[in-house]
């Protein structure tokens, strides 16, 4: 589970409700960052320390670990940007008084000073709740951090990260460590926050677990390996999941080819592939396996709209993947259109599927069957009809908000890829890397999402799956390729990324 800025700020409420004071909560966040600290240093003899405290229970939290860091044995200075704490962080400052610790109020050279003979520092400049960018001594104090080859240690969240969104609009922190409280935070897991956290460590702290509740999770091995599904011993290849495809255009045929082949490399028994007529024989030789529809086209080389045997394979199907390669022809657009509409199997709609609503989303709730909606920022973009920049800006809340709009499930791709349901539950994918920026990536991960459904996955299960899985193959791809990976490189590592996540 992963906890906005808002959600840990009523966990807090709730906890001291129980009979927890703030100042217990305090003091056991400040004792692990101090633990954190000490096993990034290899031990406390002979070291020293210094800790950069803010205002605020980011900079108490960072007072009580200097305190403990000095009880340890190690040499600790604590660098204050501000004049005056609230509490209880005011009362963490009293009892540095009866300590070896060094207090000094900030300045440049101080922190120059200090961490040029330092094993480590710990940042408690800014929490969660920081929003925008850091300004005067809060940003020169991170600009000197980040100029230093001494190990950082950050309090709940490297400083200039905004922790709803992971946004960096100024200065942030690069730390070799997180120590962060209860349950990750957005900031922690969405780019590029995740970027400067390093290492991050969960530490509960005392929160009593019925209260850490909330609708933003980040997928993980053993959900993904629970939510794939197994072939039984005496299965065939209808059982196993038929899908079918509809995709291509004169100028595009790879696009269909590759999604029909990824949702046989996820355990599809059978696949059909639709296409226009006059592509169909180029096609065909792209996948052998596929059984084939040929489609009528317009002058374009673009379909048409349906067919009697297109009819007869979707009755028998379990899941249908509409969009890759299918052009903008109005034509075209129209009959995808309807073809969502009255489609009595899921539906997986990617690419020219998604272009086909641009602008008119409430026109996808108009349907009779599950969906699954797979845009890249700019396909949300045109469909939801916002800016790609307000997308990226706060992507959990857009993607959130468009499948509410659509009644449907929407997968929101990039780093971080987010798949979100029609009552507000976000996934955060963690896999995925450099290696899938390159073209027919996005058409594999729609051929894997409509295997998965086949084979009896909910739109949301195989999603979250997919994204997963297909994340694993980029990397084993690029591991394999480097910059050099392709689609297809990808595709063939499917089933060794399945294997990986199957065996834990």
């Amino acid at each position: 589970m992963v906890l906005t800025p808002a959600e840990s700020a009523e966990l807090d409420r709730a906890t001291q409700a129980r009979g927890i004071p703030a100042d217990d909560l305090m003091e056991a966040a400040g004792r692990e960052v101090a633990d954190a600290a000490l096993r990034l240093m290899g031990g406390a003899y002979g070291r020293r320390a210094v800790v950069v405290c803010g205002k605020g229970n980011n900079g108490g939290d960072g007072l009580v670990a200097a305190r403990y860091l000095d009880a340890a044995g190690v040499r600790t200075t604590v660098l204050t940007l501000e004049e005056t704490f609230s509490e209880p962080a005011d009362a963490n400052l009293r009892r540095l008084e009866v300590t070896a610790v060094r207090r000094r109020p900030f300045s440049l050279g101080a922190l120059e000073r200090e961490l040029a003979r330092s094993d480590v520092a710990v940042d408690a400049i800014f929490g969660t709740g920081f929003r925008g960018v850091a300004e005067g001594e809060p940003a020169e104090a991170i600009a000197t951090l980040n100029a230093s080859s001494t190990p950082v240690v950050a309090v709940d969240i490297p400083s200039g990260v905004d922790g709803a969104t992971g946004a960096v609009a100024g200065a942030a922190v690069h730390a070799d460590l997180t120590v962060t409280f209860g349950a990750p935070k957005p900031g922690l897991v969405l780019l590029a926050g995740a970027t400067r956290a390093g290492v991050v460590e969960v530490e509960p702290i005392g929160f009593p677990p019925d209260l850490i509740r909330g609708d933003l999770l980040l997928v993980e091995a053993g959900d993904v390996a629970a939510m794939l599904p197994h072939r039984a011993p005496d299965t065939h290849k209808r059982a196993a999941g038929f899908a079918v495809v509809v995709g291509g255009s004169r100028l595009m045929t790879g696009a269909p080819a590759l999604a029909g082949t990824a949702a046989y490399r996820v355990g599809a028994g059978l696949v059909a592939v639709a296409v226009p007529e006059r592509i169909l024989p180029v096609v065909q030789g792209a996948l052998r396996e596929a059984v084939f529809v040929g489609l009528p086209e317009t002058d374009a080389g673009t379909a048409a709209g349906g067919s009697a045997r297109l009819d007869e394979v979707l009755g028998q199907a379990g899941a249908i993947a509409v969009g890759p390669g299918m052009t903008t022809d109005e034509r075209t657009r129209g009959w995808i259109r309807e073809l969502v509409r009255s489609s009595e199997v899921p539906v997986v709609l990617d690419a020219d599927g998604l272009n086909a609503f641009a602008g008119r989303p409430e026109d996808l709730a108009d349907r009779k069957a599950d969906l699954i909606l797979t845009p890249h920022a700019g396909e949300f973009s045109r469909l939801a009809a916002i800016a790609t920049s307000e997308v990226e800006a706060d992507r959990v809340r857009h993607v959130r908000e468009l499948a509410a709009r659509t009644s449907a499930v929407v997968l929101l791709k990039g780093s971080r890829t987010l798949v979100a349901s029609p009552d507000g539950v976000v996934r955060i994918n963690p896999t995925g890397g450099p290696s899938l920026a390159t073209g027919g990536t996005g058409d594999v991960l729609t051929g894997m999402i409509a295997g998965l459904i086949a084979r009896g996955c909910s739109p949301m299960d195989a999603g979250s799956a997919a994204a997963f899985v297909h994340g694993l193959a980029g990397r084993i791809a690029g591991d394999r390729r480097g910059d050099g990976a392709t689609a297809v490189d990808v595709l063939e590592a499917v089933p060794a990324a399945m294997r990986e996540v199957v065996a834990g």
